[in-house]
């Protein structure tokens, strides 16, 4: 029977025998393989093992992980992203120093042996049961780096690591199978660059490249001996040898390493003795990895990338299926941002919101006519320090793509909507209502998609103050955002030719739900996002025609493959006509209504101000023919908080309104964005206006003279040579339940 020592082990006789018991374990499953024809204590490949399946493409060559680059539309370096941090390089950009010094450390016979140096075997069976213990493996470097393909394949998954890792005989066989194959279809040189670039050097590094980058700042090529050295002892224990935690350890592991090359003559010994005599210089590079290293603030834009590729079925049939793409990484992402932009939306996202302020905003810009996402910013950096007040909560986006839940309120930037569903029904831009402050409508006279009322209540719409009251026409009461107004424009419009017009522009909800069917919908009581509202001002902007937003030019893999791209959709969603009336009106807004602060004065610009009940939402959403832009300013944690007597940015406001806030904001991401750009102008056209009643008392003299409606200015006088057509509306087109929703203010 056999003995243990004390303690319960074996003995050392009996872990030799263990030993070569798996070896003849493992000899026997691999029967058939000959010994070189000259005798040399090594095993040939080729023709000798029969009955098993071929070697698997991934040991040929293995898809390492790699870093991912995102760059700009005009290639400058966003951010670099990765699971594992490497870059593959080839054997002939791998110092000479360092493919010797491995070789010497790991396997010093590698070149005279096969797939399992038999010679290796026999010495360390001998050292182990000399010593009592497993004092040394057998392991050849071509089995080594089998071993690693596998723990490579298994990423980051505790469960696949531990099997790939696992002590058993049958792991063990089949590393001894591959390799014999690998020996064969690689051979030595390509083994020797595969097992360089796979394996880990400890500090997140893997790969030499990588980690010649990471201690020494300087490229694989370029290492000295005595930096090759220390590197390839690390390989053993990336922990122990880490010469920034442990410079000693460090220093004579990388000792024996010279020495080794020293003893198999890859150096001599004065070359050793002097390497072995210099200190370790290191000059540490730390790694930048992830969005948060994202240059102009676009934290934001990158994380927006990632999303994109995970959620894109253009990627991958399956979540799974994207995110090992995402994972391997080496990625060249071309994106659409364009960092003029990016530095402007930056600029101005912060210029009057500190990031400890209780309210953050947001600024997003998109390419008129292309759907091209230029810039997505916001007055909270991006990151996880929350002491830093750092976020990962895009408030450009919904919840699909790391934004808020539901998005937000829209306020009065709705209003232009309902305007062009107006428009598209043939009502004239000079239909005029005489409005009170206060309106009652009954929501029975607002009829849904299916034909259905919207309710069966009285709607009570107030204005923003009371003085707001008497005739407007479309153009004034846009200029001056009047609520009652544009309660009754819907109600002449129709609720579901609106919401219809809102779906056509790019107005979304979040999580997929169809826009909400309330009359209140033309105040923005519904919510949406930055982006989307961008989106809807760019149809404007590109005079009807809708693009969906997209965030990327071009994606090549590690290997120089193109893959597909999400493309962008365009279908018109309105008149040209339509659309050169609304950018005519909303001119207005910025030349003399609740835009004035916002407005640029070198070249044609419209917006819309908007403002949510007890201004829990502010906006401006305003374009040029070439860029759109959305800023949004609220409470983006907890329970939303309504901005009245509050201090942002270290300036008092009374109460918190989109023309006195986000407007300005606006201004200076418009400005530097379009700083020395093309100045692009509307397509003029002629906007009918409302005819003022004669007032002798004001001394009007004979019939009636057309005026701007609120403010006596003269205006567009021409009446529009067509008529606005008509158009008809499929029923059902957008679902949806009935219920009031707030008031939109300016």
């Amino acid at each position: 029977m056999a003995k243990k020592r004390s303690g319960g082990g074996l003995t050392g006789t009996q872990q030799a025998a263990k030993f070569l018991g798996v070896s003849v374990l493992a000899g026997a499953v691999l029967a058939g393989i000959a010994l070189p024809a000259a005798g040399a204590l090594g095993l040939a490949a080729k023709g000798t093992v029969e009955g098993f399946d071929e070697i698997p493409s991934n040991l040929k060559t293995p898809p390492l992980s790699q870093r991912t680059r995102i760059l700009d539309s005009e290639g400058g370096l966003i951010a670099t992203v990765y699971s594992r941090d490497r870059t593959v390089v080839p054997l002939d950009k791998i110092s000479p120093y360092m493919q010797k010094a491995i070789v010497a450390i790991e396997d010093g016979r590698f070149y005279e042996h096969g797939a399992i140096d038999l010679k290796g075997v026999l010495r360390a069976i001998n050292r182990n049961a000399q010593s009592g213990g497993v004092a040394q493996g057998a392991s050849t470097l071509t089995q080594q780096y089998v071993k690693n393909v596998f723990v490579e394949e298994a990423g980051d998954d505790p469960e696949k690591v531990a099997q790939a890792t696992q002590q058993t005989i049958g792991r063990k066989v089949r590393e001894l199978k591959y390799a014999i194959q690998v020996e064969e279809e690689l051979g030595k040189k390509k083994i020797l660059e595969n097992y360089l670039n796979i394996t880990f050097f400890g500090q997140q590094a893997y790969g030499i490249e990588a980690a010649s980058q990471r201690y020494f700042s300087k490229r694989a090529a370029d290492l000295s001996l005595g930096e090759a050295a220390m590197m390839a002892g690390l390989v053993q224990s990336p922990s122990r040898y880490d010469p920034i935690n442990d410079i000693q350890e460090a220093t004579k592991r990388r000792n024996v390493v010279l020495q080794r090359m020293a003893d198999v003559k890859d150096i001599s010994q004065a070359e050793a003795d002097k390497a072995k005599a210099a200190p370790l210089k290191l000059k540490v590079k730390t790694p930048k990895n992830g969005c948060i290293t994202a240059v102009d603030g676009a934290g934001f834009f990158c994380d927006y990338v990632r999303k994109t590729i995970l959620s894109d079925p253009v990627f991958g049939k399956t979540a799974e299926e994207r995110q090992k793409l995402w994972n391997l990484g080496g990625l060249t992402v071309k994106t659409t941002l364009d960092p003029r932009a990016q530095a402007a939306a930056n600029e101005a996202a912060v210029a009057k919101i500190n990031k400890d302020d209780g309210v953050a905003a947001s600024v997003v810009q998109v390419q008129p006519g292309t759907g091209k996402i230029l810039s997505m910013s916001q007055s909270r950096p991006y990151g996880l320090d929350q002491k830093q007040h750092q976020t990962t909560l895009n408030l450009a986006v919904g919840s699909k793509m790391g934004g808020t839940t539901y998005g937000f309120q829209v306020g009065s930037t709705f209003k232009p909507i309902t305007a062009a569903a107006a428009l598209e029904k043939g009502l004239s831009p000079a239909q005029s209502f005489d409005t009170p402050a206060q309106i009652n409508l009954p929501e029975s006279d607002f009829t849904r998609c299916d034909g259905k009322p919207a309710g069966y209540a009285n709607w009570e719409v107030n204005n923003e103050v009371e003085s707001e009251k008497g005739m407007y026409d479309m153009t004034s009461a846009l200029g001056k955002s009047i609520n009652t107004y544009f309660a009754k424009l819907e109600q002449m419009a129709g609720l579901c030719e609106t919401l219809t017009m809102a779906k056509k522009v790019g107005y979304e909800r979040e999580l997929g739900k169809p826009i909400k069917q309330s009359p209140s919908a033309t105040l923005g009581s519904l919510e949406s996002t930055p982006l989307d509202m961008a989106v809807v001002y760019a149809t404007f902007a590109n005079r009807g025609i809708h693009c969906t937003p997209i965030i990327l030019e071009s994606v090549k893999t590690a290997n120089g493959d193109k893959l597909n791209v999400p493309d962008t959709k365009c279908t018109r969603a309105m008149s040209e006509r339509t659309a050169d009336t609304i950018n005519q009106m909303l001119k207005g807004v910025v030349e003399d209504g609740t835009g004035t602060k916002a407005g640029l004065s070198d070249r044609d610009n419209a917006g819309k101000t908007g403002t949510t009940n007890d201004r829990k939402d502010a906006w401006f959403v305003g374009y040029t023919p070439n860029l759109s832009t959305a800023v949004w300013v609220g409470d983006d944690v907890g329970e939303k908080q309504s901005m009245y007597r509050i201090t942002i940015g270290g300036e008092y406001y009374d109460k918190v309104c989109g023309g006195c806030l986000p407007g300005p904001i606006w201004k200076i991401a418009m400005t530097g964005a379009l700083n020395a750009s093309e100045t692009p102008g509307f397509a003029p056209i002629s906007v009918p206006r409302a005819e003022k009643p004669k007032d002798p008392a004001k001394g009007d003299e004979g019939p009636n003279k057309p005026r701007k409606p609120g403010d006596g200015k003269p205006g567009d006088t021409k009446p529009p040579t067509n008529t606005f057509p008509p158009i008809t509306i499929p029923p059902d087109l957008i679902g949806g339940g009935n219920g009031n929703g707030g008031r939109g203010n300016r």
